[in-house]
């Protein structure tokens, strides 16, 4: 009789490894029929004990990307998402860029007088019927989650700002709604919460149809992180210069040079941002 082989997941607890919920990630990212076999098939002959769920990922990643670019891309934006750090600057402009695609004008980094106390919100984003706030929660060690003292804090914020008057667009608002949105996952409590309150939350697969991932798909930004042309270190050289989506790169292609790319690399890089990214 086989042992059970065990892995580490991101939080560090270990677990028996279940073939079923690599299956279900890959369902998730559009990948169907033998494909989906192979790549179960090819993650079973390298995994041994201890290893990571990341190193799980890296091998299903991989075997994807020689098979069809796009749908690596689609398995690697949660991923990519993580990226976006180690501080998250980048995911509250990366959200903003979200609301700008649906036709809102946009502020991130913004200080607003609440009914008691001041407070620093993330994006803000109206158009002539609404005002809304934004918390734009982001975890940069992949698996955490946001959780029910996270939903409560944020709760009381937007309380506090719920009858205030503010100026955006040269015109008096009040808040019309409060966004919570986070680039991993909620806790079951954290979306009980949420639901009995009415506070809009917004993580990587909740809610159904709606969630970020949707979001992202639905407006066509990706960002640069999910590129496998660039390097750990191109990629946080490209973060602190303010790079944030693919069309990014196209728009500014001398950031590429800027960071020391040769010719050939940066000929690489637009070959796979026009494959995958669609910038």
């Amino acid at each position: 009789m086989n042992h059970p082989v065990y892995i580490l997941k991101a939080d560090g607890v270990r677990e028996p490894f279940d073939p079923s919920k690599l299956i279900y990630s890959l369902h998730n990212a559009g990948v169907t029929g033998n494909t989906v076999d192979d790549v179960v098939q090819h993650v079973q002959t390298h995994i041994k004990d201890g290893m990571t769920t990341g190193e799980i990922y890296s091998y299903a990643f991989h075997y994807l990307r020689s098979h069809s670019l796009p749908i690596a891309l689609r398995y690697s934006l949660r991923r990519a998402l993580s990226e976006l750090g180690p501080n998250g600057f980048p995911f509250e402009k990366f959200v903003a860029e979200i609301f700008k695609a649906k036709g809102y004008e946009v502020l991130t980094d913004q200080v607003v007088q609440g009914a008691c106390v001041q407070h620093e919100i993330d994006v803000v984003a109206w158009n002539d019927k609404e005002l809304i706030m934004v918390e734009a929660k982001f975890h940069n060690e992949f698996g955490l989650k946001s959780d029910l003292k996270v939903a409560l804090y944020i709760k009381a914020r937007f309380d506090d700002l719920r009858h205030q008057t503010f100026t955006f667009g040269g015109k008096s608002r009040t808040m019309t709604d409060g966004w919570l949105v986070t680039n991993t996952k909620f806790t079951d409590q954290a979306i009980k919460y949420g639901s009995c309150q009415q506070l809009k939350m917004v993580g990587w697969n909740y809610p159904h149809g709606a969630s970020l991932q949707d979001l992202i798909e639905g407006s066509g930004l990706h960002p640069f992180t999910c590129l496998g042309t660039l390097t750990a270190n191109h990629k946080k050289q490209l973060l602190d210069k303010g790079i944030i989506l693919c069309r990014d790169i196209k728009r500014n292609p001398h950031v590429l040079k800027e960071i020391s790319m040769s010719t050939e690399e940066i000929a690489k890089v637009f070959a796979e941002i026009d494959t995958v990214c669609g910038a």
